[in-house]
Protein backbone atom coordinates (compact mmCIF):
# COMPACT_ATOMS: atom_id res chain seq x y z
CA UNK A 1 0.00 0.00 0.00
CA UNK A 2 2.74 2.37 0.87
CA UNK A 3 4.51 1.39 -2.32
CA UNK A 4 1.47 2.46 -4.44
CA UNK A 5 1.17 5.72 -2.60
CA UNK A 6 4.82 6.40 -3.20
CA UNK A 7 4.43 5.50 -6.88
CA UNK A 8 1.48 7.83 -7.25
CA UNK A 9 3.43 10.57 -5.56
CA UNK A 10 6.32 10.08 -7.88
CA UNK A 11 4.02 10.08 -10.93
CA UNK A 12 2.23 13.22 -9.70
CA UNK A 13 5.54 14.93 -9.11
CA UNK A 14 6.72 14.00 -12.59
CA UNK A 15 3.42 15.24 -14.07
CA UNK A 16 3.60 18.53 -12.18
CA UNK A 17 7.23 19.04 -13.25
CA UNK A 18 6.34 18.34 -16.87
CA UNK A 19 3.51 20.82 -16.73
CA UNK A 20 5.78 23.45 -15.25
CA UNK A 21 8.36 22.85 -17.98
CA UNK A 22 5.77 23.22 -20.76
CA UNK A 23 4.32 26.41 -19.25
CA UNK A 24 7.74 28.11 -19.17
CA UNK A 25 8.38 27.40 -22.88
CA UNK A 26 4.98 28.60 -23.86
CA UNK A 27 5.41 31.74 -21.80
CA UNK A 28 8.70 32.46 -23.43
CA UNK A 29 7.10 31.87 -26.80
CA UNK A 30 4.33 34.23 -25.94
CA UNK A 31 6.85 36.82 -24.82
CA UNK A 32 8.71 36.37 -28.09
CA UNK A 33 5.47 36.71 -30.01
CA UNK A 34 4.62 39.80 -28.02
CA UNK A 35 7.99 41.37 -28.78
CA UNK A 36 7.60 40.50 -32.49
CA UNK A 37 4.11 42.01 -32.56
CA UNK A 38 5.39 45.11 -30.75
CA UNK A 39 8.25 45.47 -33.22
CA UNK A 40 5.82 45.00 -36.14
CA UNK A 41 3.50 47.61 -34.62
CA UNK A 42 6.35 50.07 -34.24
CA UNK A 43 7.38 49.46 -37.87
CA UNK A 44 3.76 49.86 -38.95
CA UNK A 45 3.51 53.15 -37.05
CA UNK A 46 6.71 54.38 -38.79
CA UNK A 47 5.28 53.33 -42.15
CA UNK A 48 1.97 55.00 -41.37
CA UNK A 49 3.78 58.21 -40.42
CA UNK A 50 5.82 58.04 -43.64
CA UNK A 51 2.65 57.48 -45.63
CA UNK A 52 0.96 60.41 -43.91
CA UNK A 53 3.93 62.63 -44.73
CA UNK A 54 3.80 61.38 -48.33
CA UNK A 55 0.09 62.17 -48.43
CA UNK A 56 0.77 65.72 -47.18
CA UNK A 57 3.47 66.14 -49.82
CA UNK A 58 1.20 64.77 -52.54
CA UNK A 59 -1.54 67.16 -51.46
CA UNK A 60 0.91 70.08 -51.66
CA UNK A 61 2.16 68.90 -55.07
CA UNK A 62 -1.43 68.54 -56.22
CA UNK A 63 -2.21 72.08 -55.10
CA UNK A 64 0.88 73.41 -56.95
CA UNK A 65 -0.05 71.39 -60.01
CA UNK A 66 -3.58 72.77 -59.93
CA UNK A 67 -2.17 76.31 -59.71
CA UNK A 68 0.14 75.56 -62.63
CA UNK A 69 -2.74 74.15 -64.63
CA UNK A 70 -4.80 77.25 -63.85
CA UNK A 71 -1.90 79.50 -64.90
CA UNK A 72 -1.35 77.56 -68.14
CA UNK A 73 -5.06 77.64 -68.83
CA UNK A 74 -5.06 81.41 -68.41
CA UNK A 75 -2.01 81.70 -70.68
CA UNK A 76 -3.72 79.50 -73.24
CA UNK A 77 -6.76 81.76 -73.14
CA UNK A 78 -4.50 84.77 -73.74
CA UNK A 79 -2.78 83.00 -76.63
CA UNK A 80 -6.12 82.10 -78.17
CA UNK A 81 -7.34 85.67 -77.79
CA UNK A 82 -4.13 87.06 -79.31
CA UNK A 83 -4.32 84.53 -82.12
CA UNK A 84 -7.88 85.54 -82.86
CA UNK A 85 -6.86 89.21 -82.90
CA UNK A 86 -3.84 88.38 -85.05
CA UNK A 87 -5.99 86.52 -87.55
CA UNK A 88 -8.36 89.46 -87.72
CA UNK A 89 -5.52 91.96 -88.08
CA UNK A 90 -3.67 89.73 -90.54
CA UNK A 91 -6.73 89.44 -92.71
CA UNK A 92 -7.09 93.21 -92.68
CA UNK A 93 -3.39 93.70 -93.46
CA UNK A 94 -3.49 91.09 -96.22
CA UNK A 95 -6.46 92.82 -97.82
CA UNK A 96 -4.67 96.15 -97.51
CA UNK A 97 -1.47 94.73 -99.01
CA UNK A 98 -3.47 93.15 -101.83
CA UNK A 99 -5.14 96.50 -102.57
CA UNK A 100 -1.77 98.29 -102.49
CA UNK A 101 -0.29 95.66 -104.78
CA UNK A 102 -3.12 96.08 -107.27
CA UNK A 103 -2.64 99.85 -107.21
CA UNK A 104 1.11 99.46 -107.71
CA UNK A 105 0.58 97.05 -110.59
CA UNK A 106 -1.86 99.48 -112.18
CA UNK A 107 0.62 102.34 -111.75
CA UNK A 108 3.44 100.18 -113.12
CA UNK A 109 1.37 99.48 -116.21
CA UNK A 110 0.79 103.22 -116.60
CA UNK A 111 4.54 103.87 -116.28
CA UNK A 112 5.30 101.13 -118.81
CA UNK A 113 2.76 102.66 -121.16
CA UNK A 114 4.34 106.11 -120.78
CA UNK A 115 7.79 104.62 -121.40
CA UNK A 116 6.49 102.77 -124.45
CA UNK A 117 5.02 105.97 -125.84
CA UNK A 118 8.25 107.81 -125.07
CA UNK A 119 10.29 105.19 -126.92
CA UNK A 120 7.90 105.35 -129.86
CA UNK A 121 8.13 109.14 -129.92
CA UNK A 122 11.93 109.01 -129.62
CA UNK A 123 12.24 106.59 -132.53
CA UNK A 124 9.83 108.65 -134.61
CA UNK A 125 11.83 111.82 -133.86
CA UNK A 126 15.07 110.08 -134.79
CA UNK A 127 13.60 108.97 -138.12
CA UNK A 128 12.33 112.49 -138.86
CA UNK A 129 15.72 114.01 -138.09
CA UNK A 130 17.60 111.45 -140.15
CA UNK A 131 15.40 112.25 -143.13
CA UNK A 132 15.63 116.01 -142.61
CA UNK A 133 19.42 115.98 -142.12
CA UNK A 134 20.30 113.24 -144.59
CA UNK A 135 22.15 115.68 -146.83
CA UNK A 136 24.59 116.56 -144.05
CA UNK A 137 25.67 113.03 -143.15
CA UNK A 138 28.75 113.30 -145.33
CA UNK A 139 29.81 116.38 -143.36
CA UNK A 140 30.00 114.43 -140.11
CA UNK A 141 26.41 114.78 -138.85
CA UNK A 142 25.01 111.73 -137.06
CA UNK A 143 21.70 110.94 -135.38
CA UNK A 144 21.42 108.17 -132.80
CA UNK A 145 19.49 107.15 -129.70
CA UNK A 146 21.26 106.75 -126.35
CA UNK A 147 19.61 106.27 -122.97
CA UNK A 148 16.17 107.13 -124.33
CA UNK A 149 17.38 110.42 -125.89
CA UNK A 150 18.13 111.47 -129.45
CA UNK A 151 21.67 112.74 -129.98
CA UNK A 152 22.35 114.92 -133.02
CA UNK A 153 26.13 115.28 -133.31
CA UNK A 154 27.65 117.90 -135.63
CA UNK A 155 31.41 118.05 -136.08
CA UNK A 156 33.03 121.45 -135.85
CA UNK A 157 33.99 121.40 -139.53
CA UNK A 158 30.25 121.45 -140.38
CA UNK A 159 29.54 124.46 -138.17
CA UNK A 160 32.70 126.53 -137.56
CA UNK A 161 35.97 127.54 -139.07
CA UNK A 162 39.05 126.51 -137.07
CA UNK A 163 39.07 128.25 -133.69
CA UNK A 164 35.94 130.26 -134.53
CA UNK A 165 32.64 130.59 -132.69
CA UNK A 166 30.81 132.02 -135.73
CA UNK A 167 28.54 129.51 -137.52
CA UNK A 168 29.29 129.24 -141.23
CA UNK A 169 26.65 128.97 -143.97
CA UNK A 170 26.76 125.18 -144.29
CA UNK A 171 26.26 124.87 -140.54
CA UNK A 172 23.33 127.30 -140.63
CA UNK A 173 21.61 125.18 -143.29
CA UNK A 174 21.94 122.08 -141.11
CA UNK A 175 20.58 123.94 -138.05
CA UNK A 176 17.65 125.32 -140.10
CA UNK A 177 16.60 121.81 -141.12
CA UNK A 178 17.00 120.68 -137.51
CA UNK A 179 14.88 123.62 -136.26
CA UNK A 180 12.05 122.75 -138.66
CA UNK A 181 11.68 119.40 -136.92
CA UNK A 182 12.15 120.83 -133.42
CA UNK A 183 9.38 123.41 -133.94
CA UNK A 184 6.94 120.59 -134.67
CA UNK A 185 7.90 118.82 -131.43
CA UNK A 186 7.12 121.30 -128.60
CA UNK A 187 7.22 118.52 -125.98
CA UNK A 188 10.94 117.95 -126.60
CA UNK A 189 13.62 119.53 -124.37
CA UNK A 190 16.84 120.59 -126.10
CA UNK A 191 20.34 120.61 -124.63
CA UNK A 192 23.22 122.05 -126.68
CA UNK A 193 26.66 120.82 -125.61
CA UNK A 194 29.99 122.10 -126.91
CA UNK A 195 32.98 119.75 -127.00
CA UNK A 196 36.62 120.30 -128.00
CA UNK A 197 39.73 118.21 -128.49
CA UNK A 198 42.64 118.22 -126.04
CA UNK A 199 44.81 120.65 -128.01
CA UNK A 200 45.65 123.84 -126.18
CA UNK A 201 43.94 126.98 -127.46
CA UNK A 202 46.33 129.75 -128.57
CA UNK A 203 45.91 133.23 -130.03
CA UNK A 204 42.10 133.29 -129.96
CA UNK A 205 41.63 136.68 -128.31
CA UNK A 206 38.85 136.53 -125.73
CA UNK A 207 38.83 132.69 -125.84
CA UNK A 208 41.29 131.64 -123.14
CA UNK A 209 40.97 127.87 -123.21
CA UNK A 210 38.90 124.91 -124.36
CA UNK A 211 36.28 125.63 -121.70
CA UNK A 212 35.63 129.04 -123.25
CA UNK A 213 35.63 127.63 -126.77
CA UNK A 214 33.14 124.86 -125.96
CA UNK A 215 30.79 127.17 -124.06
CA UNK A 216 30.83 129.96 -126.66
CA UNK A 217 30.20 127.53 -129.53
CA UNK A 218 27.26 126.03 -127.63
CA UNK A 219 25.79 129.50 -126.99
CA UNK A 220 26.29 130.47 -130.64
CA UNK A 221 24.22 127.48 -131.76
CA UNK A 222 21.62 128.16 -129.07
CA UNK A 223 21.26 131.84 -130.06
CA UNK A 224 20.90 130.89 -133.72
CA UNK A 225 18.09 128.43 -132.92
CA UNK A 226 16.31 131.01 -130.74
CA UNK A 227 16.92 134.25 -132.69
CA UNK A 228 16.92 132.99 -136.26
CA UNK A 229 14.73 129.88 -136.11
CA UNK A 230 12.32 130.92 -133.34
CA UNK A 231 12.79 127.83 -131.21
CA UNK A 232 11.29 128.44 -127.74
CA UNK A 233 14.11 129.56 -125.47
CA UNK A 234 12.48 127.84 -122.48
CA UNK A 235 13.24 124.50 -124.08
CA UNK A 236 16.95 125.16 -124.60
CA UNK A 237 20.00 124.71 -122.37
CA UNK A 238 23.57 125.52 -123.44
CA UNK A 239 26.62 123.98 -121.77
CA UNK A 240 30.32 123.57 -122.49
CA UNK A 241 32.14 120.32 -121.73
CA UNK A 242 35.60 121.33 -122.92
CA UNK A 243 37.86 118.41 -123.74
CA UNK A 244 36.63 116.16 -120.96
CA UNK A 245 34.00 114.01 -122.68
CA UNK A 246 35.77 112.74 -125.80
CA UNK A 247 34.26 110.14 -128.09
CA UNK A 248 37.76 109.03 -129.14
CA UNK A 249 40.71 108.69 -126.78
CA UNK A 250 43.37 108.26 -129.44
CA UNK A 251 45.65 111.24 -129.95
CA UNK A 252 45.33 111.27 -133.74
CA UNK A 253 44.09 113.90 -136.18
CA UNK A 254 40.99 111.86 -137.00
CA UNK A 255 40.19 111.23 -133.31
CA UNK A 256 40.62 114.90 -132.42
CA UNK A 257 38.34 115.86 -135.30
CA UNK A 258 35.57 113.62 -133.94
CA UNK A 259 35.96 115.09 -130.47
CA UNK A 260 35.47 118.66 -131.74
CA UNK A 261 31.71 118.70 -132.01
CA UNK A 262 28.37 120.15 -131.01
CA UNK A 263 25.91 117.65 -129.57
CA UNK A 264 22.24 118.58 -129.56
CA UNK A 265 20.48 116.25 -127.14
CA UNK A 266 16.73 115.91 -127.49
CA UNK A 267 14.74 114.36 -124.65
CA UNK A 268 10.97 114.10 -124.16
CA UNK A 269 9.41 115.94 -121.24
CA UNK A 270 8.77 113.39 -118.53
CA UNK A 271 6.32 115.31 -116.33
CA UNK A 272 3.69 112.63 -116.79
CA UNK A 273 6.16 109.90 -115.89
CA UNK A 274 7.44 111.77 -112.83
CA UNK A 275 3.88 112.31 -111.62
CA UNK A 276 3.16 108.60 -111.95
CA UNK A 277 6.32 107.64 -110.08
CA UNK A 278 5.58 110.06 -107.26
Amino acid sequence: MKSKILLFAIIAALFTSSCMVMSTKKYKQLLADKDSIAAGWDAAKVKIQSLEEEIVKLKADTANLNQRIASLSSSLDDVNNNYAKLRTNSSTEIRKLADDLQKREARLKEVEEVLRKRDEATNALKNKLQKALLGFAENGLTVEIKNGKVYVSLTDKLLFSSGSIVIDERGKQALKELAKVLNTQPEINIAVEGHTDNQRVVNLGQIKDNWDLSVLRATSVTRFLIDEQKVDANRLTATGKGEFQPVENLNTTEARSKNRRIEIILSPKLDELYNLIQ
